[in-house]
C-alpha cells in the first residue's frame, strides 16, 4: 500500500514533469507583467523579513518595510479570544504603530485539528471559512496581507490533508477573506513549484493578489542549485497562474560543514550503533532516543508508521539534521556556506528578483540566527540555526548590509512611484 508520504512524492514527480517544463518554455512567449502586477508594484515591492525580533530601530535601519510572522489559533470553542491570539494581535499593533506592515501566516491545518476542526468535514470547512472571516475582519488595521497557511504540499505542513484537501483549504478561506481584499493582500505560498498544488489552485486565484514561492536552493541535503533556478520557478508559477510572485521566503545557511567519517561515526556511537543500517531492526527504540523536537517531526511526516523511520531518517532531508552537517553537494556554487558568502548571496539574487517584471516583493528568512535547529533540536545543528542577518546576540552579520543596501534602492524606486501616484 501506497503511503501518504510516498503519494506526496509521486504527486510532486508527475505534476512538476506534466507542467513545470512547458510553463517555463511558455514564460518566454507571453507578457510578463500585467496590469494587476503593475498595480501591486506601484503600491510598493514588498521588502521584507520573516520572524523578527522587537528591534525596530535595527529593522528600520536595515531598510525592512515589511515583516511575517504565523497567527495562532484565534478562538476558543466558545468563540472567545484566546490569549495567544490577543497578545498577537497587540504585536501586529506594536509593528503597525512603528510604520511596518504585517504579512500574517493563518493557522496550518494541525493546529484546526488540534482545535477539534477537521477541514476534510463539511462542518470543519465551515468553521475554517468563518475563521478566515474572522481573522480578516478582525486585523483589519493591524496587518497589510494575509498568507494563507503554509507551504502546502509539503508533508510536515500538509499532512494529514492531500493535497486536493490543501487546495480547498486554502480556497475557502481566500474566498473568505475576499470582500476585504484591496485592504488587505490575499494569496498563499507553496515549498518550491509544487504544481499539483497551483493547478488545483486555480479555480481559487480570483480571490487572490499574488502566489508566493520558498525556494531554497543549496540547503537542503544534496539540493544544489545556481542563482538563475530561483527566476525559473518564478517564471513557472507566473506562466501557470498569472499572478504577481512574491518570493515569500528564501535565504541561504552561513556556517555548517561536511562532517568527515570519523565524526559521523562517532554520532552513530552515540547512539549505540556502529552503522546506519544496525538501526534498521530496533528503529523504534532508536528514534526514541533522537530530540524529543526531533521525534515529533520524524514521527509526524512517517504518520507514525515505524516501518517508514529507516528511510526518512538516513535517507531524506532529516539525515543533515542527523548528523548535523552540510553535505559537499549542498551548496550553489560561489557561494560557500559562510556569513561574507551569505551576504554574496544577497546581493547577487534581490538584484535579479527585482528586475523580473512579474515579480511583486520578497521575504527574507530569517531576522536572527537560532540558539536551537527547531526541527531536531540540537544547538549545533546548521540547518535552521544560521540563517539570520543577525547573530543570536542580535548583531548585524554582513549580510544585514547587504540586505540594507540592496532594499534601500528599492524603498527609494518605490517612493518615486508612489510620488508619481
Amino acid at each position: 500500500m501506497i503511503s501518504d508520504m510516498e503519494e506526496f512524492v509521486k504527486n510532486q514527480l508527475v505534476y512538476g514533469l506534466k507542467y513545470l517544463p512547458y510553463n517555463l518554455i511558455k514564460s518566454y512567449f507571453i507578457p510578463r507583467s500585467s496590469a494587476e502586477t503593475k498595480a501591486l508594484r506601484k503600491r510598493g515591492f514588498l521588502c521584507g523579513v520573516c520572524h523578527p525580533n522587537e528591534t525596530f530601530d535595527l529593522l528600520r535601519e536595515g531598510e525592512i518595510e515589511w515583516v511575517r510572522f504565523d497567527v495562532p489559533f484565534p478562538l476558543t470553542p466558545d468563540g472567545e479570544e484566546k490569549p495567544e491570539y490577543t497578545a498577537f494581535k497587540a504585536r501586529c499593533k506594536s509593528y503597525a504603530d512603528r510604520g511596518f506592515s504585517v504579512m500574517a501566516v493563518t493557522p496550518f491545518p494541525d493546529a484546526f485539528l488540534a482545535n477539534g476542526i477537521d477541514p476534510r468535514k463539511p462542518a470543519g470547512e465551515r468553521e475554517v471559512r468563518r475563521v478566515a472571516q474572522f481573522l480578516a475582519d478582525d486585523l483589519q488595521g493591524f496587518v497589510g496581507g494575509f498568507q494563507i497557511s503554509n507551504e502546502m504540499g509539503l508533508p510536515k505542513f500538509t499532512l494529514p490533508l492531500t493535497l486536493d484537501e490543501a487546495a480547498r483549504f486554502i480556497g475557502v478561506q481566500a474566498e473568505a477573506m475576499y470582500p476585504r481584499r484591496g485592504e488587505i493582500l490575499i494569496g498563499y505560498n507553496s515549498g518550491g513549484p509544487e504544481a499539483k498544488l497551483h493547478a488545483l489552485m486555480r479555480p481559487y486565484l480570483k480571490y487572490c493578489d499574488y502566489v508566493g514561492v520558498d525556494i531554497y536552493l543549496g540547503c537542503f541535503d544534496g539540493l544544489p542549485g545556481t542563482m538563475g533556478m530561483f527566476a525559473a520557478v518564478m517564471r513557472c508559477l507566473w506562466s501557470m497562474t498569472g499572478k504577481p510572485v512574491i518570493l515569500q521566503e528564501f535565504g541561504y545557511i552561513s556556517g555548517g560543514a561536511p562532517k568527515t567519517k570519523k565524526q559521523r561515526k562517532a554520532i552513530l556511537r552515540s547512539y549505540g550503533i556502529e552503522k546506519e543500517t544496525d538501526a534498521r531492526p530496533i528503529m523504534e527504540d532508536f528514534v526514541s532516543r533522537l530530540p524529543q523536537t526531533f521525534q515529533f517531526f520524524l514521527k509526524h511526516d512517517a504518520q507514525n508508521d515505524p516501518a517508514r523511520y529507516f528511510d526518512l531518517l538516513f535517507r531524506s532531508d532529516y539525515r543533515q539534521h542527523f548528523y548535523r552537517e552540510m553535505s559537499r553537494f549542498t551548496r550553489i556554487p560561489g557561494y560557500p556556506h559562510t556569513p561574507e558568502g551569505q551576504a554574496k548571496f544577497y546581493n547577487d539574487l534581490i538584484g535579479r528578483i527585482y528586475k523580473l517584471p512579474f515579480a511583486a516583493g520578497m521575504m527574507v528568512y530569517c531576522w536572527a540566527d537560532a540558539e536551537v535547529c527547531g526541527y531536531c533540536g540540537q544547538a549545533d545543528c546548521p540547518v535552521e540555526t544560521r540563517w539570520g542577518l543577525t547573530d543570536c546576540g542580535g548583531n548585524p552579520k554582513p549580510s544585514f548590509y547587504a540586505v540594507k543596501r540592496r532594499f534601500g534602492g528599492i524603498r527609494k524606486d518605490n517612493a518615486a512611484l508612489r510620488e508619481d501616484k
